[in-house]
């Protein structure tokens, strides 16, 4: 057995993700995954010359979504749609649900695995030195780019009776077993008439660090002028009750005991208040001598006894001269 890992599955859920996004279990597992692989079979056949790089396919809500990506998609898409049609109608045929299509442009075709390892296939099946065609692709990426490039063929190589491997020294720097290490895959055969040769290429386009982690307390802090008005309004909203609570404690003793009492206090606390109040009193009159009853007397009742000493003055005894 071999010692080798499939680039893509090895890094798949780190810096990959799935080609076939669907969930599905039981027997309904094996059924959309029989359909992928026809559906895939199709379209690489049907559009052999489209230069395709990748196939994605998305399930979701009783519809599947086929997203070509490919460097000529005038070739996928027809004129006026034609032939994106027809591929829609048969791939409905072959699935059980709706099918949408989409076509997009491969970014960076120079530089993309699949795409250059077909382009090596392509030569050998018209007859080109292999190792001029592995040199061409592998100087024309690394113009464009790449930061490393592999190549590896295997067959019958120039229609030699005993199969062998070539391949070419790596360009540049190909990490394999590095997983934050962005590498493609592609491989593809050159179909001759002295039997079939494999095209295997890697491409290196550098790495992808994952975010770094902060904790709280290093997070950066916005600085003040960012602060909005909204928030500017709740500070004073928030402190207003806190300057509210302090004024109480701070203030006078006078000022506190004349402040009213808006809190009812409990029936039986009342009564005995009461009854302390009205022994204290009793207390205070018996040692107390009571005040004279003159400083209590009303003063209508003060003006009406003045008028009664103030009569008296005609009863005088007469005198002999009135008599």
């Amino acid at each position: 057995m071999g010692q080798k890992v499939h680039p893509y599955g090895f890094r798949l859920g780190i810096i990959r993700e799935s080609k076939s996004r669907w969930f599905a279990e039981g027997k309904q597992y094996r059924q959309y995954l029989i359909e992928d692989m026809r559906i895939r079979k199709l379209i690489q056949e049907r559009l052999q010359d489209a230069s395709i790089s990748d196939i994605i396919m998305e399930r979701a809500a009783g519809t599947l979504t086929i997203t070509i990506q490919t460097a000529k998609p005038g070739i996928v898409i027809g004129r006026a749609g034609q032939d994106v049609d027809r591929l829609r109608r048969k791939l409905e045929g072959m699935c059980s649900m709706k099918v949408r299509v989409n076509v997009e442009e491969t970014p960076d075709a120079d530089i993309n695995a699949q795409l250059i390892a077909e382009g090596i296939a392509r030569q050998i099946e018209r007859r080109v030195a292999y190792r001029r065609a592995m040199r061409q692709s592998v100087e024309r990426a690394m113009r464009m780019g790449a930061l490393g490039v592999r190549c590896m063929v295997s067959g019958r190589l120039g229609g030699a009776e005993i199969a062998r491997t070539e391949s070419t020294a790596p360009e540049g720097r190909v990490p394999l077993q590095t997983l934050r290490a962005d590498v493609q895959y592609g491989f593809a055969e050159a179909r001759t008439a002295y039997g079939h040769v494999g095209c295997k290429v890697w491409v290196f386009h550098g790495e992808i660090m994952p975010e770094p982690t902060q904790r709280p307390e290093e997070l950066p802090q916005p600085p003040e002028q960012e602060i909005t008005a909204a928030e500017a309004e709740t500070e004073t909203v928030e402190a207003a009750p806190v300057e509210e609570t302090i004024a109480p404690e701070t203030a006078a003793p006078e000022t506190v005991a004349t402040e009213p009492v808006t809190t009812e206090a409990p029936a039986a606390i009342v009564d005995e208040s009461e009854v302390a109040a009205t022994q204290e009193a009793v207390a205070s009159e018996a040692d107390v001598p009571p005040e004279p009853a003159e400083a209590e007397e009303d003063p209508l009742i003060a003006a009406l006894t003045d008028d009664e000493e103030v009569a008296p003055e005609p009863d005088e005894e007469p005198s002999d001269a009135d008599s």
